[in-house]
């Protein structure tokens, strides 16, 4: 509805287009247009009071990415270059050899932090309507990377993997069939080599998180050293877990030689965090703590977010109370902490659905766009646990 309102000039032209039939439909590769992800946080401006010094701003800056990246290309490209004052460099749209179609989308973008470029590479997430990302999520087959461990299949189709060839370190570039990872890499490579300073990141939510978290992997599994080397850190937004307990020590290694970050977010219940299932050494894991935020945006560093597999007979109760709280939040927040916090009516019916999946409304963009302001400045100095 907002987008069929914006298309034929607001609410009364609307109606009396559809009543004379001259009802405009919605352009989706307008600027304007905002996916159903975009109509629950119409939010593009970075919060002016986060200042580059401020140990929130890379994180600050990486969710409104990811929370960007769910829109079309000249979305992005207009909140980059007009809302953030930053260079747009690249809107990636990739194939998945085994879904036949260009499923991975992501963006590439570059500012200034300090004295130094920042590059900014974002990985979208999943698509609420669309079949072929949910079937990267629910591919839960494994992947086994030699001398790294398994890996969640559906993540590394959607990030580049061939049905004949796995992972070979060099492949003829195709422009009608770009791997997300192989033209993402060498946009970095071109860009890097003219600034030799210059750093970049890795961010996503849901699984554009766990796509950030795999292509670091896939670099050191390509001895990919000196990308490495100019890898700022690694933010993650909601992310599911993406391997088994090999690859979160491989992982760990790969962090600690090269000197990483790696800020994973989780707020509160969101259910995704503690999806897939985890009871032994052979399931799913994730790696190396978590920034936790509860529903009041108080966070800690944990081992692991609580609950962590979600399905709990004694989490149930307060899961479902927490969710009846941030129904009512969503009509308070404006009041509490200002405009830039109005929750949108297609917020406020995603927090409905939160009464009866408790956990799934919390997964959206909104609350981890508002852990990152309104969170404590401290919390992002402080290291995850091992």
């Amino acid at each position: 509805m907002p987008n069929f309102m914006l298309a034929n000039g607001g609410l009364s032209k609307l109606l009396f287009n559809v009543v004379s039939g001259k009802m405009v439909l919605p352009n989706k590769e307008s600027p304007e247009y905002l996916t159903t992800i975009g109509l629950l946080d119409i939010r593009r401006d970075l919060d002016n009071r986060i200042k580059h010094e401020d140990p929130r701003y890379i994180s600050a800056l990486a969710v409104m990415a990811s929370k960007s990246a769910y829109e079309n290309k000249e979305h992005i490209k207009e909140t980059v270059e007009t809302h953030w004052k930053m260079e747009f460099l690249e809107f990636f749209d990739c194939w998945n050899d085994y879904e036949e179609d260009n499923t991975t989308q992501g963006f590439m973008w570059s500012g200034k932090n300090g004295d130094f470029e920042l590059i900014g590479v974002c990985f979208r997430g999943t698509s609420p309507f669309n079949a072929k990302d949910l079937s990267s999520d629910v591919d839960l087959s494994w992947y086994k990377l030699p001398g790294i461990g398994k890996v969640h299949a559906g993540f590394l189709k959607a990030l580049g993997l061939q049905k004949s060839q796995g992972w070979p370190k060099d492949i003829q570039l195709d422009d009608k069939k770009p791997y997300a990872y192989y033209a993402i890499r060498e946009k970095l490579r071109k860009r890097l080599e003219n600034n030799p300073n210059a750093k970049f990141l890795l961010t996503g939510h849901s699984l554009g998180g766990a796509l950030s978290v795999v292509f670091p992997a896939i670099l050191a599994y390509h001895d990919e050293t000196n990308l490495l080397s100019k890898l700022e850190g690694v933010y993650t937004f909601g992310q599911p877990k993406v391997g088994d307990h090999k690859f979160g020590e491989y992982m760990k290694v790969v962090l600690v030689t090269y000197g990483l970050t790696y800020h994973r977010f989780v707020y509160c219940n969101d259910l995704v965090p503690r999806v897939p299932f985890d009871s032994s050494d052979l399931y799913f894991k994730h790696f190396g703590g978590c920034y936790y935020y509860n529903s009041f945006y108080k966070g800690q560093v944990l081992a692991e977010e609580p609950n962590k597999n979600y399905f709990s007979i004694f989490a149930i109760i307060p899961m479902f109370a927490n969710a009846f709280w941030e129904l009512l939040r969503s009509f308070i927040m404006y009041y509490q902490n200002g405009p830039e916090y109005y929750e949108t009516y297609t917020c406020k019916g995603w927090r409905v659905i939160g009464l009866l999946i408790a956990g799934l409304s919390a997964h959206g963009p909104t609350d981890y766009v508002n852990l990152t302001r309104l969170g404590s400045p401290k919390l992002c100095m402080t290291s995850l646990a091992n």
